[in-house]
């Protein structure tokens, strides 16, 4: 593929981002999908590595003074970032490149690569979405509380981006291929979209 594409999926926290990559990853989708660097504590079901890279507070520091993220931010009081080259060498191998990433980092991409293909993932309403953060039980009350208030103003920023994919409850497989659905007309753009970063 001469010219691949760079698609950036963001949404609130909690709408299932990585419940749709992962679901993507075991299916065998032929894309690269890129693994956020990030100092936030480790889930017990989560491996590093795979679900995310994760570092010490010093170690992201250094990543930031030699230029090798994409973009990085400070979340909730941690730092996630999207490391350069992992992009950079998928795409030259003419493979299709997935970063998941919050909605402030969508807005940075957006400013280094406009060219990439914004998808915003959004909960049916936000019932939904407080309910799956909820289960998730990995928040506390006002961790909680502060998410939703930022979903919310997230949200509002969905006409931003490219295009909307609305992530019903138990329906993964057909985000899926709404998502794929998006990238096959994508890639049909005439003229292409070619994204150098």
């Amino acid at each position: 593929m001469p010219n691949p594409l760079l698609i950036v999926l963001s949404g609130p926290s909690g709408v299932g981002k990585d419940a749709v990559l992962s679901k993507m990853r075991a299916n065998g989708e032929k894309y690269h999908f890129t693994v956020t660097a990030t100092t936030r504590t480790k889930r017990p079901s989560e491996r590093n590595g795979v679900d995310y890279i994760f570092h010490s507070v010093e170690s992201f520091r250094s990543m930031i003074e030699q230029n090798e993220l994409l973009e990085w931010a400070e979340v909730y009081g941690n730092f996630y970032g999207v490391p350069r080259d992992q992009v950079r060498d998928a795409m030259e191998t003419g493979k299709d490149v997935i970063i998941k990433i919050d909605v402030q980092g969508a807005e940075s991409i957006k400013k280094l690569a406009p060219e990439a293909v914004f998808i915003f993932l959004m909960p049916p309403n936000v019932r939904d979405l407080e309910s799956r953060l909820t289960r998730r039980l990995s928040e506390t009350t006002n961790t909680l509380k502060l998410r939703l208030l930022t979903a919310e103003s997230e949200m509002e920023k969905a006409s931003d981006f490219d295009h909307v994919i609305i992530n019903h409850e138990g329906r993964l497989d057909d985000t899926i291929k709404e998502l794929n659905k998006v990238a096959k007309v994508e890639r049909l753009r005439v003229p292409p979209r070619k994204v150098s970063i």
